[in-house]
């Protein structure tokens, strides 16, 4: 039988998945919000649709992953896939749920301790999903991680748009993945099936400030000038300061250990040039 890989949220992450995964001799299919999005999908060769309890590629799919986050009362996802029988299943979800843990270190044996309420809801949908891969007897794969960067939405696009801003916050650091990395890592783990947690990031977490420069070093602009936290935090969103408001550093060391994957932009500095260099 032949492997079908239905990817639930055609977004960023979920469409450079599907992209990978039928390059790589999968039939795809996924889901979107909305027609006109599906109907771009399509003429780029991307079998794409609403998302529906009775779309025949979803019923097919022998493998399916969802990219959709939670919402407070649930996951919205689980009710359209309770009765399906895939051979695997896949669940993004986020290195929020570890919480703040100032400045250390963490990885996949530490107990969550999400601080955020966005983290809660994203825990209490990864164990629902195990819930449902136990009731359904298939071994599902957790991913969780960190900031997402790529084409078109990286720190180049940020200095590019007037909207880089560069926060001294001491000790503040963060951790990002290349979205091509996501796509090798959830494909290595769909081959081996074995029904994990990986975190999936780079090998560097570093302050924000840095990668706004090293972006700006490569589009021959200035840096701009370094704001104090105290300075920069009054005028950020709520939603900005809580991301502030936490500080980890995530190891990624199983996927390389048990699934073989080799980044191919092991930190932003690889991540970016690459990105500069296509454009």
């Amino acid at each position: 039988m032949m492997d079908r890989l239905f990817v639930i949220g055609l977004g960023f992450c979920g469409l450079e998945i599907a992209r990978r995964a039928k390059a790589n001799g999968w039939q795809v299919a996924g889901s979107v919000t909305g027609e006109g999005k599906a109907d771009e999908l399509r003429s780029k060769g991307i079998e794409a649709e609403l998302l529906s309890v009775s779309s025949r590629a979803l019923q097919a799919a022998t493998h399916i992953l969802s990219t959709v986050p939670p919402q407070a009362s649930g996951d919205p996802v689980l009710p359209l896939v309770r009765e399906l029988r895939p051979t695997w299943l896949g669940y993004i979800s986020t290195t929020g749920v570890y919480g703040d843990r100032g400045g250390g270190w963490v990885d996949e044996t530490d107990t969550p301790n999400p601080g955020q309420a966005r983290s809660r809801h994203r825990l209490q949908a990864e164990r629902a999903w195990h819930d449902l891969a136990r009731e359904r007897g298939a071994p599902l794969d957790v991913f969780r991680l960190p900031a997402i960067y790529g084409p078109g939405r990286s720190a180049l696009d940020q200095v590019r748009e007037g909207r880089a801003q560069c926060v001294d916050k001491p000790g503040q650091v963060f951790c990002r993945v290349h979205v091509a990395d996501i796509a090798s890592a959830v494909l290595a783990a769909m081959k081996q099936a074995r029904g994990t947690l990986y975190n999936v990031c780079d090998d560097e977490p570093c302050a924000q400030s840095d990668v706004i420069a090293f972006a700006c070093k490569l589009l021959g602009r200035p840096a701009p000038r370094l704001v104090p936290w105290e300075e920069a935090a009054p005028k950020m969103s709520e939603m900005a300061r809580s991301f502030y408001a936490e500080n980890r550093r995530v190891r990624n060391d199983r996927i390389k250990r048990e699934l073989g994957v080799r980044l191919q932009f092991p930190t932003y500095r690889e991540g970016l040039t690459a990105i500069a260099s296509a454009n």
